[in-house]
């Protein structure tokens, strides 16, 4: 076996007194495994130790209507509806148990064969690792590493956590020699015999489970040297009675552990026959007694056993087994019954009564919040299909039916690839009749979704096709939701007045119908059409106005869900309006909300983003960086991580830590979205990256996306464009003048400026579009400047202050630039931006603008700016050096010279240079 730990608190170590063990196994069935097993282990385990109410009594609220979904003692679980956040709350839930659990006394969860995990089980392990925080508690995950076959689903689980940094994998080592020698010598009771050590520590190769099958109670070896691992593992088994060997090969069938009961029940011995048959099994230590059942001392054992059955012999045991749970129900958990009698009819080739159990084991896994199990019992109805006539009569469903629940669990596993296929399959076998026209639209509206989430075209137009299906009269809330849906997707993919007339359409069939959810969702996709920073939207007054709307409606459902999302939207546009303070309230609070709520991870990540872009605006970068850390730590839904790696990447862009930046830009390739805030958002962080590096040129190409015509680009884009535009112009100057400078121009005189956050990046535009034609203007930078004091946003305000202070300089105003550039260095260094900060004091140095004080005498009648051309001239500086190095032009730099030759009462450059060495005007340290 091999572990891998997540070490939150060293107090959590499992070693210390007082410490709460809480142990759950994965459960082997077939090549399945049981849907949240170990879980449901650790909650019967709680409540069997402090009941229901004390339980209970740890969550907020009292509210344990999550975990109904895994153990049934906690009452009636939440309703069917919104999938996503139950599965979420659960998660939730069953993180705040546990860090309850450890404000008592340190907790250590364990986790067993984790080879064995189902898929949910497996995202209920990651979340609970990346979550933990600074609890005291100790998660322990066991796996038989030589399990993991290159395509095993355990494999990128373990990937993952490596890169999580409190966690780490210990791999258990074979036993060496003096180990041997302990545990024989803790088998036979006494120290053994070296040679008796030498032979076993040779034969077993250190395995521990070998050993304990080579060394016999007498001291003997019991078996010789097998010729292969299965005759080893059987070795203890064959010297048992052969009505024990039987009882062995039908508790093979049972998986890891079985009931007692159940055991009877399969082998047809009543309880006094079977534990006398099975108690020299016990005693050879081939089984060991586990609360009320048994369990095959090492899972290795099991499977050899039931490996060695023939072909009739297995199909038999199997149908023993779906026989004793269908005359028994009550011999498994209820939660287990339908999974398990999916397995034994499906390994028994039983078509019939597979279908049927897999049937009703697909829809208790979907009451569990297990998806992707209940995908994978739909799929096996699916492939059972043909093999069952009867089929629709049997299970109550027709095969198109299983085919949409199949695509509605494919979209909530987050299976995209196999619910498209479904949805597909089903589409073709569907009839293009009007009968059918409401089915199919529901399914191309999946379809489409799924589409649009992976990033894959068609998904606009099975959304139109899905509207097109659906009558306009009478109105239904069906058409209400495609429409939104269309207009939701549309609206990220297209620049028209599709999406926006599709919202309008689900408005007004929201409020004739009084359905305040399909008001609100049509309310909510207007927002983000027409947002208008500076103003209002349009027709239904201003967008506070709105958004005002929208939250009563949302309060008036009740609807936690709907609030959450107003809360998007209102941070989204006072964070777009320049209101960062207003933002940070609101985006705030919803994060909270959402952690009540169970959906930290899907709500709560958007509100996160939302929080940290204000933070990031107000020059709160410390509190914005360890809240996007964290986030993504958490490792939200794929589709809203690029803002997170792109706001992590800017911060850490500012801060002159490229490595940290080249990393978060490479995350955000990976899931950039085709939509302004994603897409422009990442062009934004690589040109930024390219500019650091020095590189204009590679700066401008990852410009180039935001460069085409508005028309041609995505909507929303002004917000996010106006930014890549400023470092596009950048670039540009830092080249000196180039052909893709009349792109950018062009660009900016057809991009909208709504609002003051984006007048404010116009006016820094301009300025920068000023210096690339090659004019360093004071008063253009000066306006930036102040527009961003004006909006609180020290760092773009640093910035421009920063080249206001560079211009004065080319300007001669010595004491303009000086007030400029110390501000712009209080801001800096208060921000941590240390690559501006070397700029402006590399500015400051060359210019040398030190503390302010009264000039002293110069000699021949030199004004302090000669002196300093002097002391240039003197260092055999040309006249363009010379201006490059005082901020002035080379004809200025010609005009002082000449004035220097005349009061030194040279005629050269060079004699000037030798009277000043002659004179020593200058002292070594000035060169």
């Amino acid at each position: 076996d091999a572990a891998a730990a997540s070490a939150a608190a060293p107090a959590a170590d499992g070693t210390g007194d007082g410490a709460l063990m809480l142990v759950g196994g994965c459960l082997e069935l077939g090549s399945e495994g049981l849907p949240f097993a170990p879980f449901t282990t650790v909650l019967r385990g709680l409540v069997r130790d402090v009941g229901v109410d004390g339980v209970a009594a740890l969550l907020p609220r009292g509210a344990t209507s999550a975990l109904a979904r895994l153990l049934p003692e906690f009452g009636e679980p939440e309703p069917d509806a919104a999938s996503g956040e139950a599965r979420a709350r659960l998660f939730e839930t069953m993180l705040t148990l546990l860090e309850r659990l450890a404000e008592r006394s340190p907790v250590v969860l364990v986790i067993e064969d984790a080879h064995w995990a189902d898929r949910s089980t497996r995202d209920l392990l990651a979340f609970l690792v990346r979550n933990v925080g600074t609890a005291r508690l100790l998660i322990v995950v066991t796996y038989r590493s030589d399990e993991l076959h290159r395509s095993h689903p355990l494999r990128p689980l373990l990937a993952e956590l490596d890169r999580v940094d409190r966690v780490r994998r210990l791999d258990l080592p074979r036993l060496s020699r003096e180990e041997v020698g302990e545990l024989v010598a803790d088998i036979l009771g006494r120290t053994p015999e070296p040679e008796l050590v030498d032979t076993v520590q040779s034969r077993s190769e250190g395995n521990p489970l070998f050993v304990e099958t080579l060394v016999g109670c007498d001291g003997r070896l019991v078996c010789e040297l097998p010729e292969t691992l299965r005759d080893l593992l059987l070795a203890g088994v064959e010297r048992l009675p052969e009505e024990t060997q039987e009882a062995l090969r039908d508790a093979s069938g049972g998986g890891t552990r079985i009931d007692h009961r159940l055991l009877a029940a399969v082998t047809r011995l009543d309880d006094a026959a079977l534990t006398r048959v099975l108690r020299p099994a016990v005693a050879a230590n081939v089984l060991v007694v586990d609360g009320d059942g048994y369990a095959f001392r090492h899972a290795l054992i099991r499977e050899a056993v039931h490996d060695d059955l023939l072909p009739g012999e297995h199909t038999r045991l199997h149908t023993r087994y779906a026989e004793a749970l269908e005359n028994g129900p009550d011999l498994v958990p209820a939660d287990r019954l339908w999974h398990e009698l999916s397995h034994h009819w499906h390994a028994a080739h039983d078509a019939l009564w597979a279908l049927v159990a897999s049937w009703k084991a697909a829809a208790e896994a979907r009451h569990r919040l297990a998806y992707a199990e209940c995908l994978d019992m739909l799929a096996r109805v699916l492939e059972l299909w043909d093999r069952v006539p009867d089929a629709p009569e049997r299970i109550g469903a027709s095969r198109i039916e299983v085919f949409e629940q199949a695509v509605v669990a494919a979209e909530s596993a987050g299976e995209l690839d196999r619910g498209v296929k479904f949805a597909t399959a089903a589409l073709r076998e569907l009839p293009d009749a009007p009968e059918s026209a409401a089915r199919r639209a529901a399914l191309l509206e999946r379809r489409g979704r799924m589409l649009f989430d992976q990033t894959l075209p068609g998904a606009v137009d099975d959304l139109r096709e899905a509207v097109r299906l659906l009558p306009s009269e009478p109105p239904t809330p069906e058409r209400a939701r495609a429409l939104n849906t269309l207009a939701t997707v549309g609206r990220l993919l297209q620049n028209s007045d599709e999406p926006k007339a599709a919202a309008h359409a689900a408005l007004r069939i929201g409020r004739s119908l009084n359905d305040r959810q399909a008001e609100v969702e049509a309310l909510l996709t207007l927002s983000c059409v027409d947002f208008d920073y500076g103003a209002g939207y349009g027709q239904d007054g201003p967008t506070e106005k709105m958004l005002d709307r929208m939250q009563e409606l949302a309060d008036s459902e009740g609807d936690d869900r709907l609030r959450l999302r107003v809360a998007i939207n209102r941070s989204h546009f006072l964070e777009g309006s320049g209101r960062h303070a207003e933002a940070v309230e609101v985006a705030r609070a919803g994060v909270q909300k959402a952690q009540v709520n169970g959906v930290a991870r899907t709500q709560g990540a958007f509100l996160a983003i939302n929080l940290a872009e204000p933070l990031v605006s107000l020059g709160r970068w410390d509190e914005a960086d360890a809240l996007l850390r964290r986030t993504i730590d958490q490792r939200p839904p794929r589709k809203i991580r690029t803002s997170l790696f792109a706001l992590a990447g800017e911060i850490a862009t500012a801060r002159g830590d490229l490595d940290r930046a080249v990393r978060m830009l490479g995350h955000a390739r990976e899931v950039t979205w085709p939509k302004a805030q994603d897409l422009f958002a990442t062009r934004r962080l690589e040109a930024a990256i390219r500019l650091a590096q020095g590189r204009p040129d590679a700066a401008l190409v990852a410009a180039e996306p935001v460069l085409g015509d508005p028309d041609e680009t995505l909507p929303d884009d002004s917000r996010y464009a106006w930014p890549v535009l400023v470092l596009a112009a950048t670039a540009c100057a830092e080249l000196g003048g180039t052909p893709e400078f009349a792109r950018v121009e062009k660009r900016a005189r057809a991009t909208l400026v709504l609002g003051p956050a984006q007048q404010a990046w116009k006016s820094t535009y301009e300025a920068a579009a000023a210096r690339a034609r090659g004019d360093l203007d004071v008063d253009a930078w000066d306006d930036a400047a102040t527009r961003w004091k004006a909006l609180a946003n020290p760092y773009p305000e640093a910035l421009a202050l920063s080249w206001a202070g560079q211009a004065a300089l080319h300007a001669g105003d010595r004491d303009a630039a000086r007030i400029r550039l110390s501000r712009a260095t209080e801001l800096a260094r208060g921000l941590g931006a240390v690559p501006l900060l070397d700029r402006l004091s590399e500015l400051s140095q060359r210019a040398r603008l030190g503390e302010r004080t009264e000039p002293a005498a110069t000699p021949f009648g030199l004004t302090p700016r000669e002196f300093e051309v002097l002391r240039l001239v003197a260092e055999g500086q040309s006249n363009r050096d010379i201006a490059e190095a005082l901020f002035i032009s080379a004809k200025t730099a010609s005009v002082h010279v000449s004035n220097i030759l005349a009061k030194l009462g040279v005629a050269s450059r060079g004699e000037a240079a030798a009277t000043a060495h002659r004179l020593s005007l200058f002292t070594p340290a000035t060169h």
